[in-house]
């Protein structure tokens, strides 16, 4: 982790999901996952519900324009902007609209836009289930680039690394002291792996996963633990095959607690059984 980089703490606040039909995911996610839609005139639709909020967007399928990444503070994120501009990162404008002027985009190696900035306002909606947008996952040919880049250049800190035969196969960042806010797998392409909403317990799951089943919306992994974040877990995918994760007990780490070390296996990323193996 870089230490002079004044990022910290910088939570996962929203993302913008693309579409080449919409209204199907709008749809799936205001009954899934409890959400109010909201469309707006720039050809978006907002979604809020219980501490968690995302855009989706007319694109292509299974596809992510931007990951957006709240700063509490406009004089700090005056300050990440000029130490990421020292690093050599080009500076974009913001895409957003959940951030308002106080905001601005950066590209990670694999073309990812990250947008940081100070949230415009909060529109959460209240109600639902309890799930809190909490971190996004993204597969990557090369972890190691990615891993560099994310730890030595924008100041996330590492919090576990997973080996095959001696090469990076995943690795979990941290923008705040729970587990991950992102994190990288390797696999075939660059591509958006899953999104994650983090629950209060494991009663949660028990709740989310009867709320899927009245809806006749089969899990897809799970339920298990993962290594990696010590997290209670499930899957289910969205009528694009995007896939959501419900967690609860995410593991939290100090700035300062050092990364492990984990071997690409089944075990790793599920303690309890079968795993979902990217590469």
């Amino acid at each position: 982790m870089t230490a002079s980089s004044p990022l910290w703490p910088a939570p996962f606040h929203h993302f913008r999901l693309n579409s080449d039909r919409p209204e199907a995911l709008v749809d799936f996610y205001t009954r899934g996952l409890g959400m109010t839609a909201r469309e707006r005139g720039d050809g978006l639709w907002l979604l809020s519900g219980a501490g968690r909020r995302f855009l989706v967007g007319r694109g292509a399928r299974e596809t992510v324009s931007y990951a957006a990444y709240a700063l509490d503070d406009p004089a700090r994120l005056d300050d990440l902007q000029r130490h990421l501009e020292g690093q050599g990162i080009g500076i974009e404008p913001n895409p957003s609209p959940l951030f308002g002027n106080a905001a601005f985009a950066i590209r990670d190696p694999d073309g990812l836009p990250l947008v940081f900035g100070v949230p415009a306002d909060d529109p959460v909606a209240a109600g639902g289930l309890p799930g809190r947008l909490q971190h996004i996952v993204f597969a990557t040919t090369d972890p190691e680039r990615i891993r560099r880049f994310y730890a030595d250049r924008l100041g996330y800190a590492v919090s576990d690394k997973v080996f095959d035969d001696g090469a990076l196969s995943a690795c979990f960042f941290r923008s705040d002291e729970e587990h991950h806010s992102y994190a990288a797998f390797r696999a075939d392409a660059a591509r958006f792996d899953h999104v994650a909403f983090e629950t209060t317990g494991w009663m949660d799951i028990r709740d989310w996963a009867d709320h899927f089943g009245a809806l006749r919306v089969p899990l897809w992994w799970g339920p298990g633990r993962h290594g990696p974040g010590n997290n209670l877990f499930f899957m289910v995918r969205d009528p694009d095959g995007n896939r959501v994760e419900i967690s609860a007990e995410l593991e939290r780490m100090p700035r300062s607690m050092p990364h492990r070390e984990w071997p690409h296996e089944e075990h790793t990323l599920n303690l309890w059984g079968r795993a979902w193996m990217r590469s």
